[in-house]
């Protein structure tokens, strides 16, 4: 059984501290030694978006590609006419819907027409959100304000070897 260490005397800490100080400020390869004994492994881990969630930052590519909605949503469009803000929208919401319809099976939650009167005798909190004067129990009975969304079938591509989801979009440079 190993015995716990002695308290090493403060002399000798601040001659630690000074040594170590200069040490991990002139050696990368050392300071990365030293944060490996400080800092737990957990916050270590740089997260990386691909990890997290590789078929967000996927869909997120194919929207780019598509529709260019990273450039469009990236650009500060305060200084452009309305005109051509919505010339660009356009363009943008054609490329989007078309990416959705390639990769996505997506249906309305509720089938109603938006504005018409609902009795919801159950609530599935995932699927229904209720708003306005929410009191009492089921059945409520309320005005359909949207119909929501519920994706059927996800279609991404496959990814291959070596594919980075971080990059949304590669630079592009003419020769």
């Amino acid at each position: 059984m190993n015995a716990s260490p002695r308290p090493v005397p403060l002399a000798r800490r601040l001659w630690l501290a000074a040594v170590y100080f200069f040490r991990i400020l002139f050696d990368g390869i050392f300071a990365a030694r030293a944060r490996e004994l400080l800092v737990p492994a957990v916050l270590q881990a740089e997260a990386a978006p691909e990890r997290a969630a590789p078929g967000a930052l996927q869909l997120l590519g194919l929207l780019q590609r598509e529709g260019r909605l990273v450039d469009f949503l990236q650009q500060d469009v305060s200084a452009f006419p309305d005109v051509e803000i919505g010339a660009a929208a356009r363009v943008v919401h054609d490329g989007c819907r078309r990416a959705l319809a390639a990769h996505f099976e997506i249906q309305p939650v509720r089938d109603e027409r938006e504005g018409s009167g609902v009795t919801l005798e159950t609530v599935d909190a995932n699927a229904i959100k209720l708003v306005g004067n929410v009191s009492g129990t089921a059945p409520f009975r309320g005005t359909l304000r949207h119909r929501g969304w519920r994706v059927l079938s996800v279609r991404l591509p496959e990814t291959v070897a070596g594919f980075d989801a971080n990059v949304l979009a590669p630079a592009e440079v003419e020769l």
